[in-house]
């Protein structure tokens, strides 16, 4: 009771001590009361933990006068525990959840959609910030929402954010921060309805396993991805993950394997670039293009130069990001076959798009491609 009713008065107990001293020299009290003493009267144990003895009269008396109880009120347990405040945010919270419904989850989506475009026009140096922001609101809504269908799509969603936070944080160089979200949002894929954003989540994962030099890896995570989505998964979703094991294999330089499937991509890519019932993919002639020039790039192939130069006239200009890897890919093909002033072209061009997205994946790269 006796540290309550110092709460009360709105002060510590150094400030209470020191007022006690005060209060005794103005109004001709002997009891003294120094900070210690109040702590071991305020918590019931006397030194070493002993219990407390009996207070001196003189500093009964002094407590009694500045706070008007009894010496054994004040030492009494405090009548009442502080009150939980956990509970109503908790139901805060809960209640809030509840009220997501479809066109809540519509606005959260079309969140997602214009923070996609500022990252792919402008770089994770913008919106990476704000994707983890809503990361953290749709992650809050998720875990206080009861199960239901509602709990599904915000899982779905929420898998989708983190799979953008994971490219923009490998984009940026934080390569732990990426893994990171990537396992959030297979976490989160595991609670959706469709299985397609597991696989998906897991599949672009893999890009990380390369960014370390771990391409055995990355290659058989993607060929297990290719394999769970053969009954689960859209053709459009099917050819992305067709080109992605490319490139991988690419990277383990298995040459023919990677030109296989990137003729299975070709084979598999449907008439429509979208599907929205499943995860959001980007894939057209264009990028599948622009992915099998990588492939070529890397094995020196002459072949490559013509791929990369017709993806890169068909390239929607908004890409930069993906314009920034193409420039590099394509300077890596013309030092391939000798053309020096081409390489100088594209590099300069792709250190500019570099600088101004932010990439430091794509500053690594043309820092490559630079050495001699």
């Amino acid at each position: 009771m006796l540290e309550e009713k110092i709460r009360e008065r709105r002060q510590t107990l150094e400030e209470f001590a020191e007022y006690a001293e005060q209060f005794a020299r103005e109004h001709n009290e002997p009891g003294t009361l120094g900070v210690r003493h109040l702590q071991r009267l305020a918590s019931g144990r006397g030194p070493k933990g002993q219990p407390l003895g009996p207070v001196r009269p003189a500093t009964a008396r002094l407590l009694e006068r500045i706070l008007g109880l009894s010496i054994d009120e004040l030492l009494a347990p405090s009548s009442a525990e502080p009150p939980d405040d956990s509970a109503a945010e908790l139901r805060q919270m809960i209640h809030a959840s509840r009220r997501v419904d479809g066109a809540v989850l519509g606005l959260l989506r079309e969140q997602l959609t214009a923070i996609r475009r500022l990252d792919r026009q402008l770089g994770a140096v913008i919106a990476y910030d704000e994707v983890c922001a809503k990361t953290n609101q749709v992650g809050r809504l998720l875990t206080h929402s009861l199960p239901g269908k509602p709990r599904e799509q915000l899982a779905a969603l929420l898998s989708e954010l983190h799979t953008l936070a994971g490219w923009q944080a490998l984009d940026l160089g934080k390569t732990i921060e990426s893994w990171q979200h990537y396992e959030q949002a297979k976490q989160a894929a595991r609670e959706s309805s469709t299985g397609a954003f597991e696989v998906h989540t897991a599949a672009e994962q893999a890009f990380v396993l390369l960014d370390i030099g771990e391409t055995k890896a990355a290659v058989e995570l993607l060929a297990t991805a290719r394999r769970r989505a053969e009954s689960t998964c859209s053709r459009l979703l099917k050819s992305w993950l067709a080109a992605a094991h490319g490139e991988a294999l690419a990277a383990h330089n298995r040459r023919d394997d990677s030109l296989r499937a990137f003729d299975t991509a070709v084979e598999l890519l449907p008439a429509e670039s979208s599907d929205p019932e499943g995860p959001y993919v980007v894939l057209d002639s264009i990028h599948l293009a622009r992915w099998r020039g990588h492939a070529l790039a890397r094995f020196a192939d002459p072949e490559a130069v013509d791929v990369l130069s017709t993806a890169l006239e068909g390239l929607d200009a908004s890409f930069t990001r993906a314009e920034t890897a193409l420039r590099v890919d394509l300077a890596n093909a013309f030092a391939a076959i000798g053309e020096r002033e081409a390489v100088k072209i594209q590099i300069d061009r792709a250190e500019r798009l570099a600088s101004t997205i932010g990439s430091v994946r794509q500053k690594q790269r043309i820092r490559a491609s630079r050495a001699p």
